[in-house]
């Protein structure tokens, strides 16, 4: 086919564009009719993605490609046109439509001569490609100098805009992380220097995020130094009656119940409740807020607060999958996780039985059995330093895994524990082993079964340590 013709076209429906969108349109349309049945498009790059703003010739067109996916990244990435006579020997293809066979590639190029987008061009009929790829890179050297012209490629829809943040709080991973996307969303959304977040707290409201790229960190500041019983102010009109934002300058008009706001020194704010706390976008400057921003800035904050009961839903299901249900102790699973990561020579492992506890659940009963049981697991737990770990991993059986410098250490922990135990009314056979240098840590674990079965010959109330390579100790502790 004859390419004779088209940049003049191209060049004359340039002329006559009054948008980068229509710059792209317009271009697609001026090429199309000689492409000889082409899938061509057009794609921006609007904040990290390929925009798709203008395709002829399919059926359908992806809406976007994320940098760093696909041909047209790889050509936008390189500056560097590609044309692929088989599209199947690329692994980087993105199909587009069934039975395509050649695909032309071009950047779209700025007068600096940097890349702002790319023209991709597929056909699904075998054509003499001979030609389009010079063809296309004049072209998208016009288009990027007319885009360029135009102010640069469109900026994103406020849907667009909802989209991605709302995708970027699906995929954060812990409650501070849905916190800080959040106000770096509301910051976008209203244009707004700066966003924080407000959470109550047992020691009262307290400011828990903010945008990370505030253009007002001074104002933030100011506000971070608030009393909590104003801050607590804030959050609870948000809870009570929903989002609520500026109509004027709060020096002329009723401000009252913000004085927490104003005082720092905030002209314009919009508050929207955020389940556990509130959410504010905020400014020194005095502006109306647009109530659909304020819509958006609420969906936003619904999207947060889901994303912040999924995180909790899914911590409570993995300590229901890692603990025991009657103690809340850490069970098996987390017990041989924690072994994997131990100190040899450092790492000491108390094996502590209930004394009698058949007993007890013979003549009281399992319910008063498992009261116990609940009971000793608190005052075990409690009577342990900060950083030692105490397991459930049998019927009456705990494991305190502890780091020590020595063994007498380990045992003046298991005589504490024996102490705390007493405090119940009830007694605790305890069996201490230190990991040796070369020891596996179930090689420990046996040993400390070992003196905890040593303990348990001995009487009630009584430690016993096992040394590596010696006969068990005497008994170290016994009432």
């Amino acid at each position: 086919m004859s390419l004779d013709g088209i940049i003049a076209d191209v060049v004359a429906s340039l002329r006559q564009s009054r948008t980068a969108v229509e710059a792209c349109q317009l271009t697609l349309a001026a090429v199309s009719t000689r492409s000889g049945g082409g899938l061509i498009a057009a794609l921006l790059h609007v904040q990290e993605r390929l925009r798709c703003v203008a395709a002829t010739g399919s059926w359908q067109v992806y809406s976007s490609v994320p940098l760093g996916r696909g041909v047209v990244s790889r050509v936008y990435a390189s500056g560097k046109a590609v044309t692929l006579g088989d599209v199947t020997t690329d692994p980087d293809y993105i199909e587009l439509g069934p039975g395509v066979l050649t695909e032309v590639c071009v950047p779209i190029i700025d007068r600096a001569g940097q890349p702002i987008g790319v023209l991709n061009a597929e056909w699904t009929v075998p054509i003499a490609i001979e030609g389009w790829e010079d063809l296309l890179s004049e072209i998208g050297q016009l288009l990027g100098a007319r885009v360029e012209e135009l102010g640069g490629p469109p900026p994103e829809t406020r849907g667009e805009q909802l989209l991605r943040h709302a995708m970027a709080l699906t995929e954060a991973n812990s409650d501070n992380e849905v916190f800080a996307r959040a106000c770096k969303a509301a910051r976008e959304v209203t244009g707004l220097a700066a966003a924080v977040l407000l959470r109550p707290t047992p020691a009262g409201v307290v400011l828990v995020a903010s945008s990370p790229e505030s253009r007002d960190r001074p104002l933030v500041a100011r506000l971070t130094q608030a009393e909590p019983e104003r801050l607590g102010t804030l959050v609870d009109l948000a809870r009570r009656h929903g989002a609520a934002y500026t109509i004027g300058d709060p020096a002329m008009l009723n401000a009252r119940g913000f004085e927490a706001l104003t005082d720092a020194g905030v002209r314009t704010m919009i508050t929207v409740p955020l389940g556990v706390g509130a959410l504010i976008a905020l400014d020194e400057s005095v502006s109306k807020p647009d109530p659909a921003m304020v819509n958006l800035l609420e969906l936003l904050a619904a999207q947060a607060a889901t994303c912040l009961e999924k995180l909790s839903n899914l911590r409570a299901l993995h300590r229901q999958a890692n603990s025991d249900p009657l103690t809340g102790l850490g069970h098996r699973g987390p017990f041989d996780e924690r072994l994997a990561n131990s100190l040899p020579g450092r790492t000491a492992l108390l094996a502590i039985d209930v004394d009698e506890l058949k007993e007890l659940n013979d003549t009281m009963g399992h319910a008063a059995g498992d009261r116990l049981l609940v009971e000793l697991a608190a005052v075990l737990q409690g009577a342990l330093r900060h950083g030692d770990e105490l397991f459930r991993i049998g019927g009456d059986e705990f494991v305190a895994v502890i780091d020590v410098p020595s063994a007498a250490m380990a045992v003046a922990v298991a005589e504490r524990l024996t102490e705390a135990a007493a405090s119940t009314g009830r007694t605790v056979s305890i069996g201490v082993a230190v990991q040796g240098a070369d020891e596996q840590p179930a090689a420990t674990l046996r040993r400390t079964d070992k003196a905890l079965y040593s303990a348990k010959r001995s009487g009630r109330n009584t430690v016993r340590l096992d040394l590596l390579g010696e006969p068990l100790g005497e008994t170290l502790g016994q009432s």
